[in-house]
């Protein structure tokens, strides 16, 4: 009776490499954007404020060595006139200055440069308090912000863009604010660098972030490529598992007979009949053949867990054809050998690189049948490795056919079991080697193995 398979449910498989692209890209611009905003404010509001402290320090020297700005601030009014707008013009002609507003300790203007503002008091005025509360208040402004003040009247016709400034001033004596400047000024050097600068640190944080992703998409790439090829292996660990008692068990039950039908082939050759002895040989070679096909049944089951050795090819290549030697001439198959010279040693094990050798040939010689060409080449290729190919004359193999082959349980023959070329394919990636498959109909296979070179 035959043994159901088992019902796998379907897993969708998931694409690292693809979501890593979508999520990966859209994360790392976020936070480069995030960053190079951030830092852009921060240098910003940096240089704004070493603006305004200059400004406050330069005030505060004007006030401790004018005394008519100390009576002016402390009484409202100074002794000397004259004195006292020579050290106000000071002020106005400040360097990109657009506008001064003097303010007393209730919140008037005593004083302006745009004169038509003297004497007015203005509504709520948060950054006026917290000058007028010993605080530096520095920060840029446009006359569109908080729908234009009415102190900002007239200065969009002069700047659009603008540094407001409320400088507290102290009395150089006693150390109490009594009151405060507001300054408005225009310093276009300060606000170039700071274009150049967010322009510096726009380009700096899109370069960074574009490193940063294609130097994670290539390890990204990498590790699925590792993990898609360890799926694979997993797979066919899974899929051989199945037969591993199954094959056991078939392997020891015919092992047996095939002893008795050796013996019995061997007391045939010693017969004088010719057609007695060549029965026996076909019986021998046929023998042979089931015993090989129980070895790499075995073999196929079983964990690959020995250490690489080093391996000559040239004495595999000779033993192989030496093996097939009378099948070929049987079949009227000419066998071209070029075992090359001078080739290094491989890493591998001897018995197990000879059965992958002897189920490709085997593959090849039943791929030809009879009158074809059968070829081995042992050559160098690129740094590191030694090709082993195995070419046929055969009828080749059509593109889906040649997408299967190699699969475990996958043959094109009508009594293979589909495991040689599998079991060729994972003894050669045991070892750090790779199988490459050339085929086309109507004109034969070539199976190449590259092996790791010593």
């Amino acid at each position: 009776m035959a043994t159901p398979k088992p019902r796998q449910a379907a897993v969708r498989s998931f694409n690292l490499s693809r979501w890593f692209a979508i999520v990966g890209l859209i994360s790392i611009a976020t936070i480069s954007a995030i960053a190079g905003w951030a830092l852009s404010r921060f240098v910003s509001y940096e240089m704004l404020q070493q603006e305004g402290e200059l400004t406050q320090q330069f005030v505060q020297t004007l006030v401790s060595t004018e005394r008519s700005l100390q009576s002016y601030f402390s009484r409202g009014e100074a002794e000397d006139s004259l004195e006292l707008e020579l050290a106000l013009s000071h002020i106005s002609r400040m360097q990109d200055m657009l506008r001064a507003n003097v303010y007393n300790l209730d919140r008037r203007v005593i004083w302006s440069s745009d004169r038509q503002l003297e004497g007015q008091t203005f509504g709520p005025n948060e950054e006026l308090e917290h000058a007028l509360a010993g605080r530096l208040v520095v920060h840029p402004e446009t006359h569109h912000e908080h729908g234009g003040k009415e102190e900002h009247r007239n200065l969009q016709k002069r700047a659009d863009l603008f540094v407001e400034i409320y400088v507290p001033v102290r009395d150089p004596y006693s150390g109490e604010v009594v009151g405060a400047i507001e300054f408005y000024k225009n310093p276009q050097p300060l606000f170039h660098a700071l274009q150049r600068m967010r322009t510096y640190i726009a380009l700096g944080a899109a370069m960074a972030g574009g490193f940063l992703y294609l130097a994670l998409a290539s390890l990204v790439r990498r590790a699925d490529r590792l993990m898609q090829a360890q799926e694979r292996r997993l797979i066919d660990t899974e899929t051989l598992a199945v037969i591993g008692e199954m094959s056991s068990a078939v392997a020891h039950g015919i092992r047996n007979p095939l002893a008795s039908i050796r013996s019995s082939a061997e007391l045939i050759q010693a017969a004088d009949l010719e057609v007695a002895r060549d029965a026996g040989a076909d019986i021998v070679s046929e023998s042979d053949r089931l015993e090989s096909w129980v070895r790499e049944l075995l073999s196929f089951s079983r964990p690959l867990d020995e250490e690489p050795e080093p391996v000559q090819v040239a004495p595999l290549l000779a033993r192989c054809v030496e093996d097939f030697g009378r099948d070929l001439e049987k079949r009227r198959i000419d066998c071209q050998v070029d075992s090359g010279k001078g080739l290094p040693e491989v890493r591998g094990d001897a018995l197990l690189l000879g059965q992958v050798l002897h189920s490709l040939v085997a593959n090849a010689v039943e791929a030809i049948n009879k009158d074809g060409r059968l070829t081995l080449r042992a050559v160098g290729a690129r740094s590191g490795e030694v090709m082993l190919a195995v070419g046929d004359t055969g009828p080749g193999m059509s593109p889906e056919q040649l997408s299967n082959v190699g699969k475990p349980f996958y043959t094109t023959k009508a009594r293979g079991l589909g495991v040689g070329l599998s079991q060729v394919r994972r003894i050669v990636e045991r070892y750090g080697g790779r199988m490459e498959i050339d085929s086309q109909p109507g004109q034969g296979t070539e199976v190449r193995l590259f092996l790791q070179a010593i």
